[in-house]
């Protein structure tokens, strides 16, 4: 266990706490046992990193990874066991999913040792979700993504603005007299801007090496998969990335990936889990839990850059950034008339020549244009929804 103290020490004073994420001041960090998800190489290794540097004791705390050597020989219980009898307060654990039965070991840490604050992060969503259900009435999960827009500005170029809530949005209450031309640094942001590892060099191969391993790894683990039907899901994703958007026909899909209509429906969903796809449903009313799928977009604009290469559309990079960052807050929905529904409101992206037609008849319309500074009555700049978190 010494090794993995001085692991831990090391990773703690190297990193560096002058920027946080968004998750990191909506967390708890009172709760006994805390979970943290999201996508692969969004930051929550640096997020506990940092929690640690600027909040605890070291000599009372210890960060690990489920991947470590260490649990080869070595079980979780077991490691808990001696950290609380060495004086032990804190205990991290990163990689969860890569433990077998991880969350039977935390829910027996969790009950004897009360005095333990346990947290654990884990990058395979679908996992950790079917972990946490064990876990239930003990484990406070907390969800996060990537960069927005807003969060980009800091970490890349140190430019601060406030967090803007869709309604001070909608009613023209940007005001960034600090930032006179966003719209270079929204294109740069759109290419390369959503994932913090983006400051490293070779920002695409570590974000392809990312995405391999989510559908070659994360997912097929999760599935119970063999590698030939993994490699199904890549050509799932293939197809959905060259749509402008994709709206999905499963029998279509079904016939071009020769697999069961039946098991389309579940590929999409651990795709959309995992952080790789958003699927924008219809609205529902009454008992029943999920719309249909009306549309598929890729998650972020950088997946898009990345996977669809020369056949990107514009169209598509607009909505997807729309998406993306509006859904981390509400609840975005499809509409019959506009590209987008979030309660009342009704929202068409376009570029700077898309005109209102489609709002006849909405109380509340809204045309959100690219290639603008500012905003105007109801045409709201795009890079405006990336202040909102």
């Amino acid at each position: 266990m010494d090794q993995l103290f001085h692991y831990s020490r090391q990773l703690i004073n190297q990193i560096d706490s002058a920027f946080t994420r968004y998750a990191y001041d909506s967390i708890n960090w009172n709760n006994r046992l805390i979970g943290l998800v999201g996508p692969r190489g969004v930051g929550k290794t640096t997020l506990i990193l940092q929690h640690i540097k600027k909040n605890l004791n070291p000599q009372e705390t210890l960060y690990v990874t489920a991947e470590d050597f260490y649990f080869a020989k070595h079980r979780l219980l077991d490691l808990a066991n001696e950290f609380v009898k060495a004086g032990g307060k804190h205990l991290f654990i990163d990689e969860i999913h890569k433990y077998p039965d991880w969350s039977k070991e935390i829910k027996l840490i969790y009950d004897y040792h009360q005095e333990l604050k346990v947290a654990f992060s884990g990058s395979s969503i679908l996992d950790i979700k079917k972990g946490s259900s064990d876990l239930s009435r003990r484990a406070v999960v907390y969800s996060m993504q990537g960069l927005s827009f807003r969060e980009y500005l800091r970490l890349f170029h140190q430019i601060e603005t406030p967090i803007y809530s869709i309604e001070e949005i909608v009613n023209q209450q940007v005001n960034l007299p600090h930032l006179p031309h966003p719209l270079p640094l929204f294109r740069n942001y759109l290419k390369n801007g959503y994932y913090p590892f983006a400051k490293e060099e070779d920002f695409e191969i570590k974000l392809r090496q990312v995405i391999n391993q989510t559908l070659e790894v994360d997912i097929p683990t999760y599935a119970q998969m063999n590698v030939s039907t993994g490699r199904k899901l890549k050509q799932l994703l293939a197809i959905v990335s060259q749509s402008v958007p994709f709206k999905p026909n499963m029998s279509k899909i079904a016939e071009m990936l020769t697999i069961s209509r039946n098991n389309i429906a579940d590929y999409l969903l651990y795709l959309e889990e995992a952080g790789m796809i958003s699927q924008l449903r219809s609205q529902t009313t009454g008992v029943r839990a999920l719309g249909k799928v009306e549309k598929i977009y890729l998650d972020n604009t950088n997946l898009v850059f990345d996977l669809a290469g020369e056949n990107k559309n514009m169209g598509n990079i607009r909505e997807t950034f729309f998406l993306n960052q509006v859904k981390i807050k509400h609840e975005v929905t499809a509409s019959t008339v506009v590209d987008f529904k979030i309660d009342d409101m009704d929202f068409e992206i376009g570029g700077k020549n898309k005109k209102e037609k489609q709002f006849k008849g909405s109380e509340k319309g809204y045309l959100v244009k690219d290639d603008l500074e500012v905003g105007f009555l109801n045409t709201i700049p795009l890079w405006h929804f990336g202040l909102m978190y």
